[in-house]
């Protein structure tokens, strides 16, 4: 790692051309020191020595930390490989942008891949943007400073699998570190200096300066996946130089023994860092793929919608007969609404054809290995049946978790489930759940972990008891062991931040807080809203996402709602309501009811003891225990 730290002697006696006529720059005082990172140690510049361009390779830096005494080569290889070719040769492969040598091609390489990940962010920046001129702005929203000046904990990166980095985040904790731009300096070109992770929010990760200990004054937040963050050594094989502070550039008198003693035993980002985060961000849905996704308007079917764009995964779909292409949805590529062409065909689920006679030109079938696959389930014996009660999360009210009916069966695991009590006469608004779906509970769930069950719109017989539902309707519950008993060791804590999808408006990703935990489900509460708002959510769910994913991938970051709107929430809460619940068009639900929570009497039932709001893990205790 220190290789890049090792002073070693000029060789002049060949580096130096018969051309070589410029007059030598004066040294300056030793009492400055900087180190730059291609085997030599060099004196920090006053400012008056200028900038210079290598005659080989072209590469500009700090006249002063060049090769030979007339500064005409930013290295050793460069002056020799000068003498060797002539000055033709040279022009040719500048202009050509192709250096001469391997080791001058080496400089090159990472410099360009981080500009085409900056401009391909940029790009995506700038698309989003125009799909999303209705959003709020986010009007200089800082995730770093609402963290700090609210000691707020972000949930870590390793809680989101399907998120960039999230499976190979590694070791990346506090303590580590890594090489960055000093932006306490006045020289007129880009320099670097080694930083240690203070904090970490997700990607974002709050930096201090080596060199400053104690002292937080010049503490900066940047993006851990950004371009601009390096592993210790990246200057060395780059070629650039590792310039301190100008606040501590007095400091010490030898900065590379400095920098010895403080790296040693001390963690980096991998040397292939930058590779897994573009490798990570690398997404198989293309544009102008036809794809089925649930009809907004009418949940119990699907449509054929077409991927207009692709943004960290997200996918704008516009449904096949928009003309004018305003009539689409926002879902990620993992989203259990979205599958290939056929597949409601194959498992017997509800289809609108398309008014198109063929497909348009340019268009075609995403293949099916692209699409989230879901577990295997065994129907041969016992199985779900149509009439069976349940509780589910209302897809059009995900703050509410609903007494519900499985109204069909369908292929492959598959079932149509509907609201008890808002169902349209048509079934128009059943929604396809997968039985392995953690959104579906056995009867009982709610009870046992202590959740508001918002019973049919107007049964009267209240407070809501099943034992006292299922005899009035002739019902039996679904048997308990058909549901998802797993439960992963997901991460996730109270009170942790996110990035999180409203979902009742799907292209809006928003500053959002984990309030409840009950093994794998989450409450996730918009900060700045009320809680109405609030949505059941699975803890492995494609729609949330580490603090710092709309900046990595230049989606649009809604901040949390301002003070004056908070305010007038309370004499408005109907319009805000309708404003944010407009993913599905169809049917719309009340808020669920005021109820209080109260258990059951347990003559009928036992239960076995429910989860608190802090576990992150558990077995299967939750579920209502079968009395004989």
């Amino acid at each position: 790692m220190f290789d890049g730290y090792d002073s070693c002697s000029e060789d002049t006696s060949s580096s130096s051309s018969s051309e070589e006529s410029e007059e030598e720059v004066s040294p300056l005082p030793s009492s400055l020191p900087i180190i730059k990172n291609n085997g030599q140690v060099y004196t920090y510049p006053d400012g008056k020595s200028g900038m210079a361009t290598c005659e080989m390779c072209g590469m500009v830096g700090v006249r002063d930390a060049f090769y030979s005494k007339t500064k005409r080569f930013c290295s050793v290889s460069c002056s020799r490989s000068y003498s060797s070719n002539s000055k033709k040769a040279s022009i040719l492969a500048r202009l050509q942008g192709k250096p001469p040598t391997k080791k001058a091609k080496v400089l090159q390489k990472q410099p360009l891949v981080a500009k085409l990940a900056a401009y391909a962010q940029y790009q995506a920046t700038l698309q989003n943007q125009a799909k999303t001129k209705a959003a709020v702005p986010v009007e200089g929203f800082s995730w770093g400073n609402y963290i700090n000046s609210n000691s707020f904990t972000a949930a870590p990166v390793t809680c989101f699998k399907h998120a960039p980095m999230g499976t190979c985040w590694g070791d990346i904790s506090e303590g580590v570190r890594v090489e960055v731009p000093n932006t306490d300096c006045s020289l007129p070109t880009k320099v670097f200096w080694i930083a240690g992770i203070v904090k970490l929010a997700g990607y974002n990760a709050l930096l201090r300066y080596e060199g400053f200990e104690n002292d937080s004054s010049l503490d900066f937040w940047c993006n851990v996946c950004g371009s601009d963050i390096h592993p210790v050594g990246w200057c060395a094989t780059s070629g650039k130089p590792l310039v301190p502070p100008r606040t501590i550039q007095h400091k010490y008198t030898n900065w590379k023994a400095f920098l010895v003693k403080r790296l040693t035993g001390a963690k980096t980002l991998p040397p292939d860092f930058s590779q897994k985060v573009s490798e990570s961000m690398q997404y198989p849905f293309k544009t102008s793929m036809r794809v089925e996704v649930v009809d907004k308007t009418h949940l119990c079917r699907t449509r054929v919608a077409v991927v207009e764009s692709v943004i960290g995964g997200r996918l704008r779909l516009v449904y096949e007969e928009s003309e004018d292409k305003t009539d689409d949805f926002w879902c990620h590529m993992y989203s259990p609404l979205i599958h290939h062409i056929g597949w409601s065909r194959s498992i017997g689920h509800r289809f609108k054809r398309s008014d198109l006679t063929k497909k348009q030109e340019g268009h075609f079938d995403a293949p099916p290995h692209l699409f989230m696959k879901v577990k295997e389930v065994d129907a041969a014996g016992e199985w779900f049946k149509e009439g069976m009660k349940l509780e589910a999360i209302d897809p059009l009210n995900l703050s509410a978790i609903c007494v519900a009916t499985i109204r069909k069966v369908l292929a492959d695991g598959y079932l149509m489930i509907g609201i008890d009590g808002s169902e349209a006469a048509d079934g128009s608004d059943w929604f396809c759940y997968h039985a392995t779906s953690p959104s579906i509970f056995p009867v009982g769930f709610c009870e046992i972990n202590m959740i508001e069950l918002t019973p049919p719109r107007g049964y009267a017989k209240l407070p809501f008891k099943w034992f006292d539902y299922l005899r009035e309707t002739d019902s039996i519950a679904a048997p308990v062991k058909l549901f998802n008993k797993e439960v992963p060791n997901h991460g996730f804590h109270v009170g942790m931040k996110l990035e999180a999808v409203d979902l009742m408006e799907p292209r809006l990703v928003c500053v959002a807080t984990v309030t409840r935990i009950i093994h794998r489900l989450l409450r996730i509460h918009f900060d700045g809203w009320e809680d109405e708002y609030d949505q059941w959510v699975d803890c492995e769910s494609p729609d949330l996402y580490p603090v710092g994913w709309c900046q990595l991938t230049g989606y649009q970051l809604q901040p949390p709602a301002p003070q004056s709107s908070r305010d007038s929430q309370s004499s408005s809460s109907k319009q805000k309501k309708k404003a944010k619940s407009q993913q599905y068009k169809g049917h719309k639900k009340m808020s669920s009811l005021q109820l209080k929570e109260e258990l059951l009497d347990g003559e009928e039932y036992g239960f076995l003891q429910g989860a608190s709001d802090q576990e992150s893990n558990g077995s299967a205790g939750y579920y209502i225990k079968q009395e004989p």
